[in-house]
């Protein structure tokens, strides 16, 4: 077995996973560290020992793919992660919703690119955070005007990485980011990351107001809430659903799926409320690593459960499709 393909899909698995970072870039750094490097170097264990960037557990994997056997450990890992399977999975063409090292992912933006071509994406949205989330390192409106650039240079051969962000939506509903920069990107996803536990009627018009934000194509992760893992668990936000869904189908703006496992936001009673509201649905990965962009499968799982129609998915749409649709008209928000 190669040993560069069995640790890169070590690093994938891990990822999937949603294990720590470190752990899954040990593995991506010493597939790095070894590709183009000559056999005869690999195999000597002194000189393997040399190279930076192999630890023990990478040493280990790499003798066992040189002497032609999986890796224990990856054989473990592929036993472990058993990816949801769906019908609907089939039609997903793109992904509006993922992170790169420039705010709080793990790897560059060519590694995502790379990655969302490997699953046969015809297209994936970039959308790092906004200012405001400092813990994230989120981007000023000078550093995102840079990303856009550095984007726009990763499309061809039938894969387009469209500009975007993940805006923080403040208190009053505001967005966390120049309009006119909002603008000029592709696809912009609004989420709640601050105070989740607002009362009823003023979450419900900080939503609402972003639902309606002309500027806006998808409300993220609506609840906020988390279920499980490292992070613990957070009970979802209180608003009124059914307004924030009207608004949501109003203004064609989709209602985010959100496949992380630890989330699986919205809960299926809000999926259900938004779909007779009418509402549009995004099944997005919310990736912060390469392999979790197959993250995806659960959230078409999820979809497929409720009796979403694929029609009433965006990212089954081609992409010209979705170029019409986030340059439908809107009304106005007040304000803007």
């Amino acid at each position: 077995m190669d040993p560069v393909a069995a640790l890169t899909e070590i690093a994938v698995l891990l990822e999937r996973e949603r294990a720590s970072r470190y752990r899954s870039k040990a593995f991506r750094t010493a597939a790095a560290a070894i590709d183009g490097r000559d056999r005869a170097e690999l195999e000597d264990a002194a000189a393997l020992r040399r190279i930076p960037g192999i630890g023990d557990s990478s040493f280990a994997v790499i003798q066992e793919a040189l002497s032609g056997r999986v890796p224990h450990y990856l054989a473990e890992l592929r036993e472990r992660y058993a990816p949801a399977v769906s019908t609907l999975r089939a039609s997903i063409r793109g992904d509006l919703h993922c992170h790169s090292d420039w705010s709080d992912g793990t790897t560059p933006i060519e590694e995502m690119a790379a990655a969302a071509r490997a699953l046969g994406h015809e297209y994936l949205a970039l959308t790092d955070h906004s200012p405001r989330l400092r813990v994230a390192n989120g981007l000023s409106a000078e550093r995102l005007r840079e990303q856009v650039g550095v984007a726009r240079g990763l499309s061809g051969d039938g894969f387009t990485l469209l500009t975007g962000i993940e805006v923080d939506i403040l208190d009053d509903g505001a967005l966390d980011q120049e309009d006119s920069l909002l603008d000029e990107l592709d696809v912009v996803v609004a989420s709640v990351h601050s105070k989740l536990r607002m009362e009823v009627r003023a979450m419900t018009r900080r939503l609402v107001a972003a639902a309606t934000d002309p500027r806006v194509d998808v409300l993220g992760h609506v609840t906020g809430r988390l279920i499980t893992g490292e992070r613990g668990t957070r009970p979802p936000s209180e608003f009124d659903a059914h307004a924030v869904f009207a608004a949501c189908a109003a203004s064609g703006v989709a209602v985010e799926i959100n496949s992380r496992p630890e989330r699986e936001d919205p809960p299926d009673e809000l999926i259900a409320l938004a779909l007779q509201a009418g509402c549009l649905f995004a099944i997005d990965s919310d990736a912060h690593a390469p392999g979790q962009l197959g993250l995806i499968d659960e959230g078409a799982a999820r979809a497929e459960r409720a009796g979403v129609p694929p029609e009433r998915i965006v990212t089954t749409w081609p992409l010209a499709r979705l170029r019409e649709w986030t340059a439908r008209d809107r009304a106005p928000h007040p304000g803007h």
